[in-house]
């Protein structure tokens, strides 16, 4: 098990451009549609934890992953093989920064890695969004935050996704409480 996290992780490190959330599309993939190592509803549960926490999205839902499947172990091996590709590259191309952007070709092919981030981007977030529970709250909190981050981009107004985030998750703190005091009238008739 140890190997197969740190293969499956390392593979979706070593093909994935553009960071954490461009890689949620290929976690999803591997984990829940090949692997079957978590339900739709975990990887949506640790996309929002991830993105909650301190770190790369793509090391926290690793790590998750990882813990999941085999404890410290497993959340170790997932961890390095996620990150060990990214490492190298990096490194690699830090020695040769400078003439390395200069080839004319890499520099074309960069151009369209950046369009296909936007599609891994976009593919992650209708996946999450079709397994999504179809309840009141959660879409008036997903159509409230996209025409938020919309009129964020479109006025270049300056806020946050953190604290999006917050105001969010204070809603559904708020909503829950609500529940809980309703329910709670509810019982005592």
């Amino acid at each position: 098990m140890l190997i197969d996290l740190f293969f499956t992780f390392f593979k979706i490190g070593i093909f994935t451009f553009g960071g954490g959330y461009a890689m949620i599309s290929l976690i999803q993939d591997a984990c829940v549609e090949r692997e079957k190592w978590i339900t739709d509803e975990e990887m949506m549960d640790i996309t929002v934890i991830a993105e909650s926490t301190p770190g790369p999205v793509a090391i926290n839902c690793a790590t998750f992953v990882g813990y999941k499947k085999s404890g410290i172990k497993g959340a170790i091996a997932a961890t390095i093989g996620v990150v060990l590709p990214s490492f190298v590259i990096i490194y690699l191309i830090s020695l040769f920064l400078d003439s390395f952007l200069e080839i004319t070709w890499i520099a074309s092919a960069f151009k369209g890695i950046k369009i296909a981030v936007g599609v891994l981007i976009v593919d992650a977030a209708l996946k999450l969004i079709k397994k999504m529970p179809k309840k009141t709250f959660q879409l008036v909190v997903l159509i409230t935050a996209f025409i938020i981050m919309m009129a964020v981009n479109l006025f270049a107004v300056k806020i946050s996704s953190i604290t999006l985030m917050l105001i969010a998750g204070a809603c559904g703190l708020l909503v829950y409480a609500l529940a809980k005091i309703k329910k709670k009238g509810d019982c005592a008739r």
